[in-house]
């Protein structure tokens, strides 16, 4: 409200605010975009997490966010004396939700995240893994051996006689001739530039590469890691969330795709990245462990893609302890062998249709207590030669804190020409993100 005093009468006559009033009240209770960030990087973390949390559980959520951002604000006030105040403590969860939906960030869906969201929190996802292998151990290298091509890098090399002029470094190739007269004698303008001096910017082929990467979303994925307080599969989901932004931003050319596993595969689009889920035990028999199938998907894709680089990576906590049995007969063969084996004919009418049910196959389940059988272990190394055959690299990531499977993931990677990667949760992003650089510049140094 506002006081003013009237001629005519000795009293004071109270008004409505004007509507400056109201819109100065608005702009202080809008988000300010260093709020925002802190807001898209909260609703990232809630995104990850196994059960997807409803919008009136990201309220809630929210709402922490701007009672710790008050707190500070407050500490900050008592430190300078300073009252003013940014409005962003007069917010409340729910209009911060309104706000992102207006904003085009959130939407009234089980699924909120929008594709300008799911791509500004991705960002941020990339960035942070690119701090942490710039500060930890793992880090990405150029080679200095990477020929030439179509694509321009900040790395340098040697100018050789002939070479295009116009991929000459100039700052770096007068730096050169500087520090070779200041060795010799004075420095004097004009610059007596000789051949010796020049650098050129290295360059790569635009190779086409098509990598799947896919994700075991069998229940024991769901475990909390000792290294991080994150499970396996949100790690796993941060992972390839980063790598989607990897792919758009630098490598647009090439293609990334991801298949979701249990006993059955399926294609994932890579806005669900985020709602990836493990399989409930109990559940249709999901919650098994088929690579066979995620390899057969996989590679059904690759080959619909046509990229001349192929690659298929197999993200898992553990043994294959799946696959499919051929026919009817097989069935009775393993079942003389092996009396208390589980056979599972997926229900086309109870699953989602994009399963791949490996035309209408019968699922043959074992689970061994880090072992696997024969039978699953041979069928899946089978699948595995198909691919290699048709020209498909096959390697693994092993994201688990045990190490007493690795003897099956070696034969694996033995029978396929292939690679094994053992490593904790917790460094998955920053282990993945290296693996498809180096992964990229192996094939494109291969053209050359």
């Amino acid at each position: 409200m506002t006081l003013s005093y009237a001629k005519d009468a000795n009293e004071y006559v109270y008004f409505s605010a004007t509507v400056d009033d109201k819109e100065t009240q608005q702009k202080q209770s809008e988000i300010t975009n260093e709020f925002l960030d802190k807001t898209l990087r909260l609703i990232g973390r809630e995104a990850l997490k196994e059960k997807t949390p409803s919008i009136e559980d990201l309220k809630r959520s929210l709402q922490g966010l701007v009672a710790s951002q008050a707190h500070h604000e407050q500490d900050m006030q008592n430190m300078s004396h300073n009252q003013q105040t940014t409005g962003e403590n007069t917010l409340s969860g729910a209009s911060i939700v309104a706000q992102l939906i207006q904003k085009g960030y959130l939407k009234e869906s089980d699924r909120w995240l929008t594709d300008k969201a799911f791509m500004n929190i991705g960002r941020n996802i990339l960035k942070d893994i690119t701090k942490a292998l710039q500060a930890g151990d793992l880090g990405t290298h150029e080679t200095k051996n990477l020929g030439r091509g179509g694509v321009v890098l900040d790395s340098t090399r040697s100018y050789e006689r002939g070479d295009d002029i116009r991929l000459v470094n100039v700052p770096k190739s007068l730096l050169n001739t500087v520090r070779r007269l200041k060795s010799n004698a004075s420095v004097e303008i004009p610059l007596e530039v000789e051949e010796i001096d020049l650098e050129e910017h290295e360059t790569l082929d635009d190779v086409r590469v098509s990598v799947v990467y896919c994700i075991d979303l069998s229940s024991t994925m769901r475990y909390s890691s000792m290294f991080g307080d994150m499970s396996r599969i949100e790690t796993a989901k941060r992972a390839l969330w980063g790598l989607y932004l990897v792919n758009q931003k630098y490598y647009p050319s090439d293609s990334i795709f991801i298949v979701g596993f249990g006993a059955l595969a399926f294609k994932v689009r890579p806005r669900d990245i985020p709602y990836l889920k493990t399989f409930e035990p109990g559940s249709d028999f999901l919650h098994y462990t088929n690579y066979q199938s995620a390899l057969r998907l996989a590679s059904k894709i690759l080959h619909k893609d046509g990229a001349e680089n192929k690659r298929i990576v197999l993200i898992t906590d553990g043994h294959p302890s799946a696959c499919f049995v051929d026919d009817s007969i097989e069935k009775d063969r393993i079942l003389a062998q092996r009396p208390y084996s589980h056979f599972y004919l997926p229900d086309k009418d109870k699953l989602n249709s994009n399963f791949d049910y490996g035309n209408g196959q019968i699922v043959y389940l074992c689970y061994r207590y880090k072992q696997v059988d024969q039978y699953i272990g041979e069928k899946t190394i089978s699948e595995a030669k198909k691919c290699r055959r048709n020209q498909v690299q096959i390697d693994t990531v092993m994201i688990s804190e045990e190490d007493s499977l690795l003897g099956y993931i070696n034969d694996f990677e033995r029978g396929v020409k292939g690679r094994s990667y053992y490593i904790n949760p917790a460094t998955l992003d920053r282990v993945l993100l290296t693996d498809y650089l180096s992964n990229k510049k192996t094939v494109l140094s291969s053209r050359c």
